[in-house]
């Protein structure tokens, strides 16, 4: 049985299907919840936490769209988990990557200062010795939650990008789309920092990211889409 049937089955109220499906990505939860292990929640609790977000995607996953199952599902485990996390306990973000977060703070402000512009991505990267994707990672995971909805200088969120008025009720919340951005390509998880996260213009963060505007537009649908496929 194929997983699209099982997944039509499981979708349809057949409990085997659904038993079945959990066992054979038991890997993949497991893969999930390993992330978040040495925060206070024991490993099998972070299991079963993992499975009950991955059969909240089993009942949101359209079978219909070209996505792969286990590309949605990741998000929604990952989310259920965080969610738990959160509201057992702030989620603790190790003292190493906030110092490297303050580090890369002090250099964008000092170029920044310097240059007087916002400093590109590969003067950031020689200032601090720091890969481009070490300086995304740092920076969104020291992110406060509301910048996800802090609108840039077009009076765009990520949010409002990505649906309508009831895309709350899609999300789990905003550590989902957290979860989601994190399985963007390097360069578009940058790309939706530079223009969500510190609100630039297009042909502001063309310029940061050395690229034309036209391929900032064209990275920018490609990214949103993307999230889309993986949170609706």
């Amino acid at each position: 049985m194929t997983d699209t049937v099982l997944l039509a089955a499981a979708q349809s109220g057949d409990r085997e299907a659904r038993e079945k499906l959990v066992v054979d990505n038991s890997g993949l939860i497991w893969s999930v919840a390993r992330r978040f292990f040495g925060r206070g929640a024991e490993p099998d609790d972070l299991y079963q936490l993992g499975c009950l977000g991955f059969l909240k995607a089993i009942d949101g996953f359209d079978l219909e769209r070209g996505t792969q199952f286990s590309t949605y599902a990741v998000p929604k485990i990952g989310g259920e988990i965080r969610r738990f996390l959160r509201d057992d306990g702030p989620i603790k973000v190790s003292r190493g990557l906030k110092e490297r977060a303050l580090a890369i703070r002090r250099e964008r402000d000092r170029l920044e200062s310097e240059l007087m512009r916002e400093p590109r991505l590969s003067e950031l990267a020689d200032a601090t010795g720091l890969t481009p994707e070490e300086i995304a990672a740092a920076e969104l995971a020291v992110e406060s939650p509301d910048s996800l909805y802090r609108e840039t200088s077009d009076g765009l969120t990520v949010e409002s990008s990505i649906g309508g008025d009831d895309m709350e009720e899609k999300l789990i919340e905003s550590v989902a789309l957290r979860d989601a951005i994190a399985s963007l390509s390097e360069r578009e998880q940058l790309l939706i920092r530079l223009r969500f996260f510190k609100g630039l213009t297009q042909q502001r963060t063309a310029k940061v990211l050395g690229v034309s505007q036209v391929q900032v537009s064209r990275i920018e649908r490609k990214a949103l889409d993307t999230l889309r496929s993986l949170i609706a």
